[in-house]
């Protein structure tokens, strides 16, 4: 028997990839499938079963595809009512991949059709537990993702506290369990930055698991703090629900190269959204007028997926030479295939043409605090709100990124305004934004928080994050 996590730190999501004897299973696959294919001709197995845990709402999953190209059969639990050929386990029922047996546990909480994964080894012994988003490592799913539920959050939470209860909590401690998300993911509040666990530890350690919780306390803290989910969610919960277009459509579609006059062209013809994907530093330096810049390396999916409405809106995007097919499959992993194509010799190639060229004023820390002892200034910092309550710069306002358009009117247009997050990707990312948006007098201050910290900037005094309600 094999067990491996592939686990993808940019949506921080792990998919399972289980094999005996010339057998596999794919638990939560990602878009591309080619991974697990390889994998499975690599050990000569046949992919019997594609297991989805439920609907993911964060991001688009391959289940479709890699059923198709395996000749795999999907596995859902009963509750689910996908579009297209399916398998819905009864709760209980067992599956056979080689010479393992993976029983199915309806677990609804989370969503309603949520399933647990019990994996037994070749002895028939319980081994592991894929738990999708119903329970995680540190913490369980939000109970307000359930797509077209009449149920509220604290309805499908009590749900949740009875699943755990009867169908995970008495399982033995020495069981590992393998969670489809962690810490990075909108799926939790809480979620620990490791990535497996036994059993017995999160019955001694996770809040949500103590034995002596009543499930009005459960309801409580589950729900408490739930901040709004990215608008992306439902559209994905559909797409996963629906089907979708084959993945080798969408980046033969997206990995078309366009010269500069072709990429101007696009822009032109069809509003697509021109996404430049470099670092924030190179963005600074020079860009293309009303680029949006949401770097590559760092949480891109799920940035694009909060910021950009419409997961059918056009894009056209520029990157580092080498990493076009990197940029259109992370785009495809939330759902936005609607990509036409990169900029051939990217920026440089931009240039040399002559077409026009902005660059965005980017300072240090210390440069800040100069300018900050000059006189007033109007300091926007794009952080989450537990971040900013636990300290920020005095009479700086938090407008954190994911809300930002919805709070245009709050910043002003007349006067330098100076951007600030905690390490420099989302104050980029959102002085882009403004930009584009038609606010001039912008500032970047690189580094973020992390450096403004270091310098004499006037701070409010610091405050534990879990000290705060």
């Amino acid at each position: 028997m094999k067990v491996e996590q592939i686990y993808t730190g940019c949506l921080a999501q792990g998919a399972y990839y289980i094999e005996s004897n010339g057998e596999a299973a794919i638990i939560d696959p990602l878009r591309e499938i080619k991974p697990y294919l390889l994998k499975a001709e690599k050990d000569g197995a046949r992919i019997r079963y594609v297991l989805e845990t439920h609907f993911h709402a964060d991001f688009v999953s391959g289940h479709v595809d890699l059923a198709q190209a395996a000749g795999a059969q999907i596995v859902y639990g009963a509750a689910a009512q996908p579009s297209f050929a399916a398998y819905l386990a009864q709760d209980g029922e067992e599956l056979t991949v080689g010479k393992v047996t993976i029983k199915v546990l309806h677990t609804p909480g989370h969503t309603l059709e949520s399933v647990t994964y019990l994996l037994r080894d070749e002895a028939g012994k319980d081994y592991a537990l894929f738990t999708g988003d119903t329970l995680f490592i540190g913490d369980v799913g939000r109970p307000d993702l359930a797509a077209k539920s009449d149920l509220s959050q604290e309805e499908l939470a009590g749900i949740l506290f009875h699943s755990l209860r009867t169908k995970i909590m008495p399982l033995a401690d020495d069981i590992l369990v393998y969670p489809a998300h962690g810490a990075g993911s909108a799926c939790g509040k809480n979620m620990s930055k490791e990535t497996f666990d036994t059993l017995g530890n999160q019955k001694r350690t996770n809040y949500a698991l103590r034995p002596d919780m009543t499930e009005a306390e459960f309801i409580k803290e589950v729900t408490d703090g739930l901040l709004a989910p990215p608008s992306y969610f439902p559209l994905n919960v559909q797409l996963n629900k629906q089907g979708y277009a084959n993945i080798e459509t969408v980046l033969n579609q997206g990995l078309q190269a366009l010269s500069p006059e072709a990429f101007e062209a696009v822009v032109n013809e069809t509003g697509a959204l021109v996404l430049d994907t470099r670092k924030a530093a190179d963005f600074s330096l020079g860009h293309i007028p009303n680029a949006i810049n949401i770097g590559l390396d760092g949480s891109f999916a799920p940035w694009v997926g909060e910021l950009i409405p419409d997961i059918q809106q056009p894009i056209v995007f520029l990157s580092d030479v080498g990493r076009e097919e990197e940029v259109v499959t992370r785009l495809a992993r939330v759902g936005f295939d609607n990509t036409l194509g990169y900029l051939q010799g990217g920026m440089s190639a931009w240039q040399a043409s002559g077409k026009e060229t902005e660059t965005l004023q980017s300072i240090s820390a210390r440069e800040f605090a100069q300018c900050l002892k000059a006189g007033e200034a109007v300091v926007i910092d794009v952080r989450k709100p537990s971040e900013y309550s636990a300290e920020h710069v005095e009479d700086a306002r938090n407008i954190p990124l994911s809300s930002l358009n919805e709070h245009l009117s709050q910043i002003p247009k007349e006067e330098t305004v100076y951007v600030h997050c905690a390490g420099g990707y989302r104050s980029m990312v959102a002085a882009s934004i403004l930009k584009a948006r038609g606010f001039h007098n912008l500032v970047d201050v690189a580094g973020g928080f992390k450096a403004i910290a270091e310098t004499d900037v006037p701070k409010t005094a610091f405050v534990c994050p879990s000290t705060l309600g």
